[in-house]
């Protein structure tokens, strides 16, 4: 038995996006993260996923559609400091990946299935990240859902956002939360 898979699992935590500094991920750690990430379970081989990074001036960037988005989509004018936030929204951590849930029609192959291998993937992504030494948060948050962010980030009309993974160096060990109580959880069947 690895002992130590099973420690670093126990002691997995989620980095709250504001408390992940520079360093991010160079590009052969990026490219390891996402190629780790993507060894999940895929019915028919179909990869039914694609990856939007947002670095450097890109997050800027990405932050201008969140203000759009916003201005457009609230019921009411937004304040100042909430389109700073939006504006500054991917400068909370170095490196933010979009993952974009991308289903397949094929037969054989139904779409929970996919959009199950798809959150696979996105954990297997922290998990990735966190054993090279990053933290990491997996966000959806309202841009996820939001018309405009999905046109401003060119998603296809049957695509959807799986989440944004904020990775960078933690500032912190985060402290623990409490869990699930497993026994009240499980049932043994029959019962």
């Amino acid at each position: 038995m690895n002992t130590e898979i099973f420690e670093f699992l126990a002691a997995r935590r989620s980095v709250k996006p504001d408390r992940l500094a520079e360093p991010g991920p160079n590009a052969d750690e990026l490219n390891r993260i996402l190629t780790t990430g993507s060894r999940v379970p895929d019915h028919k081989k179909l990869s039914p996923w694609r990856f939007i990074v947002f670095e450097g001036d890109a997050r800027k960037a990405a932050g201008e559609i969140f203000v759009e988005a916003c201005k457009k989509e609230d019921r009411q004018e937004p304040s100042p400091i909430r389109l700073e936030t939006e504006r500054n929204r991917f400068l909370r951590s170095p490196t933010v990946v979009a993952v974009v849930s991308s289903v397949k029609a094929r037969p054989g192959a139904p779409e929970w299935e996919q959009v199950l291998s798809v959150g696979a993937l996105c954990f297997n992504m922290c998990l990735a990240a966190n054993a090279l030494g990053f933290g990491t948060s997996w966000l959806s948050e309202w841009i996820a859902y939001s018309p405009t962010v999905r046109e401003g980030l060119g998603l296809a009309e049957h695509e959807k956002i799986a989440g944004f993974i904020y990775i960078g160096t933690p500032m912190e060990k985060p402290e623990e939360r409490e869990r699930p109580n497993i026994d009240a959880l499980v049932t043994r069947w029959p019962a």
